[in-house]
């Protein structure tokens, strides 16, 4: 085995933790804060309001030209803390997604710790590395910066 590849990112959003916590596992708010040149959409599974443990969604998209589909069932849950999601069918090795949440200050630390293997021997091993890395890195980023903005507005427009 080559190895897996792990990208971490964290933000904070000023924002309850539970707040925060359903809207990183509710899937519209999933497909609208993702690039939207991938075109990602839920197909099948839990394909509208928020995911729980057991439960898995396919999500479709087009990345680097080709349109893909990539299943995942939550494998572990703790409200608000963490949910797991885990690959069981799509274009990796393997992919395996912590969501993790803490407080501060009555603030949220949002974590994602992403761990992937591409298929393919070498050849996957050296697109982990040159291209997959950065681009994992890059999309999470923009989704969590996008979530920090709807949570941060939502929670506003609360008080």
């Amino acid at each position: 085995m080559l190895g897996l590849v792990t990208v971490k990112t964290e933000v904070l959003i000023n924002a309850p933790i539970h707040h925060c916590f359903d809207l990183a596992r509710n899937i519209e708010v999933h497909t609208q804060t993702v690039w939207k040149h991938t075109k990602e959409r839920a197909i099948a599974g839990t394909i509208e309001g928020m995911i729980n443990k057991g439960e898995t969604v396919t999500f479709q998209a087009t990345h680097f030209l080709i349109r893909q589909k990539l299943t995942s069932k939550i494998t572990e849950y703790e409200r608000p803390y963490l949910f797991v999601d885990e690959m069981s069918k799509g274009a990796f090795k393997s992919l395996r997604h912590e969501h993790i949440f803490e407080e501060h200050d009555g603030m949220t630390l949002m974590k994602d710790i992403l761990v992937f293997e591409a298929p393919f021997g070498l050849i996957g091993w050296i697109t982990e590395r040159l291209i997959l890395k950065r681009y994992m890195k890059s999309f999470l980023e923009h989704r969590n910066n996008q979530l920090k903005i709807r949570a941060e507005e939502l929670f506003t427009d609360l008080d």
